[in-house]
This record gives structure tokens, sequence and C-alpha cells, in this order.
């Protein structure tokens, strides 16, 4: 069987079915929110995980105007008895995801070509017919004439934000045109909303979030999606919900399904059975090394797998990060390099163990209440982190959930730990040949230029703690991702390691483990390292080469020893 072009960042849904791209069937997301029958609802997922793809399925399902049973043939949806519900309904769609502006001005301009769209679609409709006039709807035609002539100057040579005219009309854009649309029908609207936030992450990026959302944004939707009688349901997505804006208080029946809510779990990612499916598909099979890469997302306790991965995977079949959250990776690593003391405290926690028990927000947003539990709840909503387990109502264990994303976590932590790809390289690359006095002299700078910004405030930099080397160490391990699997402060052996780094390729790397010792007498102090090491038998779980090295640490000083061992299937020394 011919197989399906693979429409990799084709997210219309009327041109994935009419050029017959693969595609894989979400259409009962449909009946699952006639179902739930919800005013408004705002479902907030990570970026490529769908959204776009879901909500332009939607629209075409919906919309009055639209003739859509061709492209809904042999889909779930057609089962049902939902089915009725086709192209019944007038629909306004907006997407903001490329919403943006380095300036007030710049960003005004790009959310009135935003809604022009839907203003031009409409007036073509209502000018074949007299019910839509001008007496009875001036305000409209305003709107209309302003937004038809954006980017032409006017005569008094202001600036769009200058204007306070032409921001009241953009500021009651929305609600205008719902108004007429639903009078023209004779039925309330169906208002979806794609990426609502991403012009709040943007304004908040270049210092202008406060005037924006305030002085129009907040009216642009709140007005829409409060108290009018002409709004039927509205659906909204996004990364996170902003709730002190003004657009969202008051409003009735507003309901938020972020990653832990069981609705609508499956329909925005790939479940195991759909990812499964589509690497028969192409031939391939699911594999582990394809789950470590683009595995380990929970929503609403279903595994599910990056959509955007597993498809550009599939078009290169290459196994290699794909997802790289570009919208909002810049921001959020900003605000982990200067997030507070109790973050910092939690993030190398993360990192040295894997795991952190947090207590995330995630009906709030972090631009609108700066707080530890908002940022790990960005992290969650953005794909960043996963939630491993719930501990009770609002405490999780979170991890990164796959190689793909620890990929972009690295750099996170050479920004984190002032370390560059340029001075790991050849550390690593001396550790690998087991060059150690050379990688003992590359350690040793990176002590000296780079310790003291960890956890010690400035006038206590001599009394640093064998932590604070322990996470300069992993952090810098995490640039052999794809080379190693690290673990550390686990149960391995007969107690709990620093770090292990099992590598993946045991014939051209050797296993390598670390142990910590924070000790005036360096050499000795090196010496019980290694010592712990064998008395607690780290290498039990390897099996090969095992570079065992033991590192003390005083003040910016350090020594080492080490010692290449050869252990058995059994985990056991070789004579």
């Amino acid at each position: 069987m011919k197989r399906k072009k693979l429409g990799i960042g084709v997210d219309n849904f009327r041109e994935v079915r009419e050029k017959d791209f693969y595609y894989i069937d979400k259409t009962l997301m449909i009946k699952d929110f006639l179902d739930e029958g919800n005013k408004v609802s705002l479902i907030t997922r990570p970026r490529r995980f769908g959204k776009t793809l879901n909500m332009t399925m939607m629209r075409e399902f919906f919309d009055i105007e639209k003739d859509s049973h061709g492209i809904f043939d042999n889909l779930d949806i057609m089962e049902t008895t939902h089915v009725k519900e086709m192209n019944s309904r007038p629909v306004i769609y907006l997407t903001l995801k490329n919403c943006s502006g380095l300036c007030l001005e710049d960003m005004l301009l790009s959310l009135a070509y935003t809604i022009r769209d839907e203003y031009l679609r409409y007036h073509e409709i209502f000018s074949k017919d007299t019910k839509i006039d001008a007496t009875k709807f001036g305000l409209y035609h305003e709107i209309y004439d302003m937004l038809y002539n954006i980017g032409v100057p006017t005569p008094d040579g202001k600036d769009f934000g200058e204007d306070k005219n032409r921001i009241f009309l953009l500021k009651s854009s929305l609600t205008e045109l719902m108004k007429v649309v639903s009078i023209f029908y004779d039925q309330k609207v169906l208002v979806l909303i794609d990426e609502y936030d991403q012009p709040l992450i943007k304004a908040h990026e270049m210092g202008y979030r406060t005037e924006f959302s305030k002085g129009v944004y907040g009216s642009f939707l709140g007005s829409a999606l409060k108290g009018n009688d002409y709004l039927g349901q509205a659906v909204l997505t996004g990364i996170q919900r902003v709730a002190k804006e003004s657009i969202f208080s008051e409003v009735n029946n507003f309901m938020v399904f972020t990653v832990t809510s069981k609705r609508y779990a499956s329909y925005f990612g790939l479940t195991e059975r759909e990812t499964t499916q589509a690497l028969e598909d192409y031939g391939h099979l699911l594999t582990g090394d394809i789950t470590d890469f683009y595995d380990g997302y929970s929503f609403g306790g279903v595994e599910i797998y990056n959509p955007w991965s597993i498809l550009s995977f599939l078009d290169e079949e290459e196994l290699k990060p794909y997802w790289l959250n570009t919208s909002t990776n810049g921001l959020i690593r900003e605000l982990i390099l200067n997030a507070g003391t109790r973050f910092k405290s939690e993030f190398e926690e993360l990192i040295t163990d894997g795991i952190v028990d947090v207590s995330p927000n995630m009906e709030a947003s972090f631009m609108e209440l700066e707080t530890t539990t908002t940022l790990w709840g960005l992290l969650i909503n953005a794909g960043y982190l996963t939630i491993a387990e719930k501990i009770d109502f609002e405490e999780y264990t979170l991890r990164i959930p796959n190689i793909e994303v620890k990929k972009e976590f690295r750099s996170i932590v050479e920004l984190y730990t002032k370390t560059e790809p340029d001075q790991l390289t050849p550390l690593f690359n001396a550790l690998f040949s087991k060059n150690m006095p050379r990688f003992l002299k590359l350690y040793r700078k990176l002590i000296v230029n780079h310790v003291s910004y960890h956890d010690a405030p400035s006038d206590e930099v001599n009394q640093l703690s064998e932590n604070s080397f322990h996470m300069l160490f992993l952090g810098m391990s995490m640039a052999t991702l794809g080379m190693y699997k690290i673990k550390s402060n686990r149960e391995t052996g007969e107690g709990r390691s620093d770090v292990v780094m099992t590598s993946l390729e045991p014939s051209v790397r050797p296993h390598i483990i670390v142990e910590f010792k924070h000790d005036e007498d360096l050499k000795a102090g090196a010496q019980d390292a290694m010592k712990q090491i064998h008395e607690q038998r780290y290498y039990a779980e390897l099996s090969g080469k095992v570079l065992c090295i033991g590192i003390a640490h005083f003040k910016k000083k350090c020594e080492l020893v080490h010692k290449e061992i050869e252990v058995n299937e059994f985990g056991m020394l070789d004579d």
C-alpha cells in the first residue's frame, strides 16, 4: 500500500484531508465538546502538540458556511449521533500564534490584521444580503473600514496606538463581530481562539505586557467572553491560564483543562496505540530508543508521545531531537536564570536527582504571578517537565519527559552553570579517552571560573558543600546525553551513588562512576570516595569496562583518583 505524505507543519485540517496527508483521527474531541456543553473552555498544552490542527478541525465541522461532509468521511465522529451538528453554527475563528511585535504599536497592528481576516470573510457574506446595513450597524461598518484600511497613513499622521478612536474600535472588534454574526444567522456564535496567550507572552518578553493587556487585550477578549448574549460557546487554547489580566475574571461556566485534566487528555499528542500504529504504517516498530526520545508525557494520566517529533522521525528516519519550543524557550531560560532562591534549590534537586517534589500552580501564569509555584506550572504546561506521580491534592513529583527535552535542558544548565559547549567538549573527550591528567587540568579550570555561581553567598564562597560540585559536574555531564544515561543520587549496588554514567556504546566509551567528597585533606578525601565506590559496589548494574573516579574538593581546589575496572555480566569484578 502506498504510504501517505506526512505533511509536516501542515496544521489546517481541511488541507490535511483534501491533500490526503497522513492523519491520526482525533475527531471524537468534537463529541466530547458537545457532551460537556461548557460555555467557555480553555485547553492548555505545549506547542506543537496539535492544538491548531484540532481547532481548525472544529472550525470545519461546525462552520455553517462550509460543506464539510467530504473531509470527515470515514472518521470516528461520523459514527456518532453528533454528525447532525455538522455545519450548523456560525463560527468566528482566530489564531493568535503569529501575533507579536517588538513594541506596542507593532502588536496592536498584528492583532488588528488577525481580526481583519474574519471581518473580510463575513463582510463578503453580508454583502449578499441587505440585513446588515450601515444604518442599523454603524459601529460594525466603522470597525470594518478601519481594519480594511490598516497600513494606510491617516490624515492626522498618528500611530495606531496614539489614536484613541482606533484603539476603541480594535477593543470592540471581536464583540461587535459576534453581535452582527449572531443577528445575521439568528443564533449564537461559536468562538474558537487558538494560542490566545501568545500575544501576552510576546508582550511580556518585550516589556509592554501591562500596557497591552490592560489597555487593549483585556477588553478585546474579556468583553467577548463575559456576559455576552451573542456567545454560544467558546474554546481557547494556549500554554497557560491567564487569570488576572481582566480577561477571564467573572466569566460564567469557565472551565480550564490543563495537562492534569482527564478530559481531552488523549486528543493532544499521540497515545501509545496511535504511535505504534503510525510507526507500523511507515515500516517501523516502537522500540525502546524511540520511547526514550519522544515518550514520557502524562496528560490526565494518559501516556503521550510528542506528535511533532514522531512524524518528523517518520519523515527523516533519524533518531534525533525535533521538538523546539521556539515560542517560549527564551522566556523560560530567562525565568530560570533569574528565579528566586527557593526555585533554584528545587531546580538543582531536579537536575541532581532527576525528579523533584513540588506544588505547581497551573491555574495562573508566571507572567502575572511571579512565584516558584507558577514557574513550575509553566514548565509543565510548556512541555519541559511532566508529572511522574501525584503525591496529594496539590503536590506532584515532576521529571524531565525524555531525551529530546533533556537536550534542551542541557542548554539551560549550561547557562545556569555558566559553562559553554566549547569548554565541555575537550573535558569529556579527555574523560572518554581516560586522559586523566588533562581532565583534571580542565576540571580545575572550570572550578575556578564557575563554581562560585552556586548556592553560597559571595562572602561564603570557600564554604561550598559537596553538593555544589556535584551539581556542577552533573550539569556538565548533561552534555553527554545521547552517549550516556545518567543517574544521580540513586540506589545503586548497596548504597546511593553520586553520579553513574552508563555508556550507550560501551565498546567505544567506558561506563563512568563519580563520587564526591568535601575534605580539607584532598588526597585522603579522594581515596575515601574511591573506597566508597568499591564498598558500596556502585558498579553492580554495569557490565564491561568501568572508569571509577573519586573527587575531593576544598574551597576551589580539588584532587582525584581513578581506577578502571572490568565488571562481568553478573555485576561482579573480574579478577
